[in-house]
């Protein structure tokens, strides 16, 4: 199943990223201030998807990589991708499984999985 993951940064901010079914990142999002700016996001994302914008772009080395847009400003970033065909890849199973992906938070403690 696909995730959400919410985390913290090193400076105290937060972020989500969404994972495939095989765990790899697609994108991360922009830093938030609140987790539950995270969480506003991710539930807009899921709710309302079509008021969201997919920009392609290229890296100066020939990358692909997406953007997620709304309003004009950018939410996120996708990871890079070795060819186009990966690239589209990489947002047609982001929009197959955002529904009902779930939502991880491992922004509570960095020892997640601790020993008992």
């Amino acid at each position: 199943m696909s995730a959400f993951v919410i985390s913290k940064r090193d400076n105290g901010n937060f972020k989500f990223s969404f994972a495939s079914r095989k765990g790899k990142t697609i994108f991360t999002s922009i830093a938030c201030r609140e987790k539950s700016d995270c969480e506003k996001i991710i539930e807009t994302i899921q709710h309302d998807l079509e008021s969201f914008t997919f920009r392609k772009a290229r890296t100066g080395s020939g990358k692909y990589f997406f953007r997620i847009t709304r309003g004009g400003f950018v939410l996120a970033t996708s990871r890079k991708f070795s060819t186009e065909l990966m690239l589209q890849k990489g947002i047609d199973q982001f929009l197959k499984f955002v529904p009902e992906a779930e939502t991880l938070d491992f922004s509570i403690s960095e020892d997640v999985f601790t020993e008992q």
